[in-house]
Parts: C-alpha cells; structure tokens; sequence
C-alpha cells in the first residue's frame, strides 16, 4: 500500500509530534520561569545579606584590621568593600559625596563603576535603595543604603550589585539542554509511534485491501483476525465487518439461488402456457376451455413455486422465525387435526409430549403440514400416516411416518435438494421439488435439523429435531 503525505499514519505521527513538542514547550517555559525566579530570590537573598554584614560592620565604628575608630566615610568604605569578596557576577561599589571611590575586585562584566548613569542613580542618595538597572551588560540588580559617620559632613553609599542576565544564563543553558534532549526524545517517540501505528493500523489497512478484494461475483473476501490485542476496538470492528460480510454473502447468495431458480423453474409452464396459447382453436369452445384450464393451472403452479422461492429467500434473514414458549402437546394436537384433512388416509397421532419450548409455532405447524402432505401424495388410500413429538437428548423431535414405498436409495442424497423430485412406486409426485427444502429451511431457521429413514417398500419417517430451551418445562 503506496503510503501518501495524508495518510492517516503520518497525520498521527503529526499530531503526536506536535503534542510532545507543545509539551516539552510548556514544561522548558515553566521550568525557565522557576529557576529565573529562584535565581532572582536568591540574589536578592545574597543582596540583604551582603547589606546587613556591612550595616554590622559600619555599626561598630570600630576597623577590624587596625582595631581603630573610623576616622572617615572613606576609611569605612574601603574596609567594608574590602573586607568582603564578592561572588563571580556580583560587585561592590562605594561612593563618597556622589562620586565613585571604591569597588571591589574586577569580575563583573562591565565596569559599572564607569557607569555615570548609574553613578547619578545610587550615588548621592539618603534613603536605602533596591531595584534594577539596564547596563550595557544587561541587567543589573542593586542594594544600595547610605552610610555616614557621626561628626562627619562626607556622606557615603555602599552598593551590592548583581549581573542577573549572567547569572540567569544557567537557567537558560538547563532550558537549551532541556529542549535539545526533548527534541532527540521526540523524534524517539515519532518513531516508535510511527511502528505502533503501522500496528494499529494494520487491520485497516486490511480492512482497505479486503474492500477492493470483493466484486460482485466473489464476495468471499474476509479481513484476517491475527491481531494480538484482543476485545480492543479495531479487533471488534474487524469481527463486526467479516459478520456484516457473512450477512451480505448470505443475501446475495440467497438472492443469485432465488433467481437461479426462479428462472430455470419458470420457464418450463411459461414455455407450456404459451405453446397452448399459440395453437389453440378460437373456435372450438372445447379447445378454448381445455386450454384456459391448462393456462389457469399452469399460472396456480407458478403461484406456488414463486410463494414457495420467496419463503426460502426469507429463512435467511434473522425474522423467519419469530419464537415463543410453545405447549408442544398442543402444538401436537392442533397439527394433528390439520393434516387428517389432507388425504384418506388412517392418520394416527402416535405420541406426543407435554414440555413447553421456545419454538415459532407457525413455522413448525408449515413443516409437519409439509411432511405430511409429501407422505399422502407417496402413500395411497387407506394407508397409515402417524405423526408425534417428544422430548430426547435436550431436543424436541417432530415426526412423520408412513407406510408407503419409501424413498428409493439413489434419491438419498438428493431428496432435500431444490426443485429434487424423487420417484416412488407411487409414481413420481407432481409438486416443484421445494416442500422438503422448505422444512429443512424452517428446522435450520430453528438451529436444529431433519433427518430421515427410509427404505423400499418399507415407508418412509422423516423428523425435525430442534432444540429446546433448558429449564423450559418438564415431561409429563
């Protein structure tokens, strides 16, 4: 199967793909976000500190490396800046009178002490100070407080500064990484989506191929069911169309047999009616009559074969039978009187059994009907038909005997067969050949079957055996 940019192999891959990036998006952001904000804090965290150790120092008067009071707002300064390291990224300016004096070690990466902006910001001011600042470098976060001495006019600042887009830049090299790793790990995942598709997949595409397999004169086609998963939703719909496929077959089967039969069985009385037809004598009144008789004859044939073909159309569909709980002693009892007024006939009602079962009646009353009118037109005057059910096996058997020629052995394997019509020492019978394709019709539409024995000069007994529902009744 050519595979296309819009099949639905690759859109899945897309969209899989397209999910896993808007999520790695998503996690990379809130991730960068975090660990900007906990960079922030603790730069903030690292200024107040930084602050308060200077604020402790000042506060004391006293320079811890001489052990001597401060004599100026410069000597101050110049301790304290000293007196602490600065961190890479972080810097400490001092300013006396709004001009720069002090700063600590050069490792920033911009000389901010050079930054008269800056200078003109922090420089002179009397009350503490945080914020941030756009340097050339980016930017940059401040602590500033003032700091004077008593009995001096010099009034002095100390800054702590951080470089935050520099310090951020781990966050930012974590984000990269993060959005590196995901990109390989999403092409991993389209990857192995794309196999897991194929997978899935598979049935459809064999769903797909089977389609085209099927034409109007093979229609046997059936998509496989190999796949491993069992009871997911492609398998059943897998089970669902080879069902479907089963029941169109079955129609178009039944609907080819229909019209199969239906046209090579019509033709012969058409082909009689109408030889009549053409040489009848419109004036002999004798001729007229005897061929109308014939046409109207030859018509109630074809009524019957083509009432007889559109109820063997319809015991495939699922509504032939229509059950329901059944006494099947009466069951017995009212086909009985039925079938005694067939034929002359000693008909006798040899057994039957009180059970109840979920049978359709009417169709089951059809067959027994059937069966013994097939026994009256093979057996003549006076002969003995009996007829009986009963409960065996976890079945209930419907049967018909008689005490005929019976069915000659050659004729065994036919006599079930559409249009089949055996011979008998009672002559060879004068219906379609449907009556027995209807009753095995009926036991099939029923899940049960029709069996028969037979031998010459010996009758004939033939029975339907379908089965009963368990729990259903008891015999009596």
């Amino acid at each position: 199967m050519k595979l296309r940019a819009t099949s639905a192999r690759t859109r899945i891959i897309g969209w899989v793909l397209l999910l896993v990036l808007c999520s790695l998006t998503v996690v990379t952001f809130v991730t960068w976000l975090l660990m900007n904000r906990a960079t922030d804090e603790r730069m903030r965290g690292s200024l107040r500190t930084e602050i308060a150790e200077f604020t402790n120092l000042t506060e004391s008067g006293v320079d811890p490396t001489t052990g001597a009071p401060f004599a100026t707002v410069s000597d101050v300064l110049r301790v304290v800046i000293t007196y602490n390291l600065a961190r890479p990224n972080e810097k400490f300016l001092g300013y006396v009178d709004g001009v720069f004096q002090f700063q600590s070690r050069q490792q920033a990466p911009v000389k901010l002490a050079e930054d008269q902006a800056f200078t003109d910001l922090v420089g002179s001011i009397t009350e503490p100070r945080e914020g941030s600042y756009d340097s050339g470098a980016g930017e940059v976060l401040y602590l500033a407080v003032p700091v004077s001495l008593e009995g001096q006019a010099s009034q002095g600042v100390v800054v702590a500064a951080y470089f935050a887009d520099q310090e951020r830049e781990s966050a930012d090299d974590t984000a990269r990484l993060m959005l590196i790793v995901g990109a390989v790990t999403s092409l991993a995942a389209a990857g192995g989506a794309w196999v897991v598709a194929g997978r899935i997949l598979a049935p459809v595409r064999d769903i797909a191929e089977t389609a085209q397999s099927i034409t109007d004169t093979d229609l046997s086609g059936r998509i496989p069911e190999s796949g491993s998963a069992r009871g997911d939703e492609i398998s059943t719909l897998v089970t669902s169309l080879n069902a479907m496929l089963d029941r169109v077959e079955t129609g178009v089967r039944g609907q080819r047999r229909f019209v199969d039969d239906a046209g090579h069985e019509l033709r012969t009385p058409i082909t009689i009616v109408r030889g009549h037809l053409e040489v009848v004598d419109a004036h002999d009144p004798n001729d007229v009559r005897q061929t109308i008789a014939l046409v109207d004859d030859e018509l109630e044939r074809m009524n019957r074969m083509v009432s007889d073909l559109l109820l063997l159309a319809r015991a495939e569909q699922p509504e032939f039978v229509q059950p329901e709980d059944v006494d099947v002693a009466v069951l017995s009892a009212e086909i009985y009187d039925k079938v005694t007024r067939l034929a002359d006939r000693e008909w006798v009602l040899e057994t039957y059994t009180s059970v109840h079962a979920m049978l359709d009646p009417q169709r089951i009353t059809q067959a027994m009907v059937a069966l013994a009118d097939n026994a009256s037109h093979h057996t003549s005057d006076g002969d003995r038909i009996g007829i009986g059910s009963q409960l065996s096996d976890g079945e209930i058997r419907f049967w018909v005997t008689d005490t005929g020629p019976g069915v000659r052995p050659e004729d065994h394997d036919i006599i079930f067969e559409r249009f089949a019509r055996g011979t008998s020492a009672a002559g060879r019978s004068d219906g379609a050949g449907l009556g027995l394709s209807i009753v095995q019709a009926i036991a099939n539409a029923h899940g049960g079957r029709v069996t028969f024995g037979s031998a010459p000069g010996q009758g004939a007994n033939f029975t339907i055996a379908v089965p009963a529902a368990p729990s259903t009744g008891k015999i009596e």
